[in-house]
């Protein structure tokens, strides 16, 4: 199990909680972005802290480079948010997801 799991875990109930909210409020139909925006200030009208972009370092066969990680959202240093406004979540939407979290370490 990773470390920050149980931290993740216990942090769920209040991004869902903040997803509908923003849902509520917004309605169907706008750019990921905004929805985004909103969900960044859902989460800190609940005091949770945030970053929505992230300089890592990106090694490869002994070479090394900074690059900005242009991911949703991250919450709490654990917990990795993806806005999505499409009908169905494909392969390639877990795929995305999966390679954030390995260069985040999260």
């Amino acid at each position: 199990m990773h470390p920050l799991y149980k931290k993740a875990d216990g942090l769920t109930e209040m991004v869902i909680g903040s997803a509908i909210e923003v849902h509520r409020d917004k309605g169907p139909g706008l750019l990921e972005s905004i929805y985004e925006w909103c969900l960044l200030k859902e989460f800190g009208l609940r005091s949770l802290s945030t970053v929505n972009q992230k300089s890592v370092l990106i090694e490869y066969k002994g070479f090394k480079k900074e690059e900005m990680l242009k991911f949703d959202v991250l919450v709490e240093d654990c917990l990795l948010v993806e806005v999505k406004l499409v009908a169905n979540i494909l392969p390639i939407h877990k795929a995305q997801l999966l390679s954030y979290m390995k260069l985040l370490d999260v």
